[in-house]
């Protein structure tokens, strides 16, 4: 019976950093104009519409590849945060200069 409480601990213990280092929304894009599409996909990673955002977990792309990705498939975007940071104005434009045409 120790055994098992003490394989619990230890599997609690490696299992707990693992979760915390993987957020479920980890990226968040804002649409300047709101979109009726449920999800998209850009490259390997999978986009879910939520209360007018679209939230994804980890991709492969860095950030700002990440972002002029998402515009592309979408336009441009309001705000784009990176694990809770948001992109300031320069970030934003940079990646909004990507989007899509009309």
């Amino acid at each position: 019976m120790k055994l098992v409480a003490a394989l619990a601990l230890v599997t609690a213990a490696l299992v707990a950093p693992i979760a915390r280092a993987a957020p479920a929304d980890l990226y968040v894009a804002v649409p300047v104009t709101p979109s009726t599409k449920a999800s998209f996909i850009t490259r390997s990673t999978i986009w879910h519409l939520r209360d007018q955002a679209y939230v994804a977990g980890i991709a492969p792309e860095r950030p700002a590849v990440l972002c002029e990705l998402v515009v592309r498939q979408i336009g441009a975007l309001a705000s784009f945060a990176v694990a809770g940071k948001a992109y300031d104005a320069d970030q934003l434009a940079k990646c909004n200069a990507k989007a899509k045409q009309d």
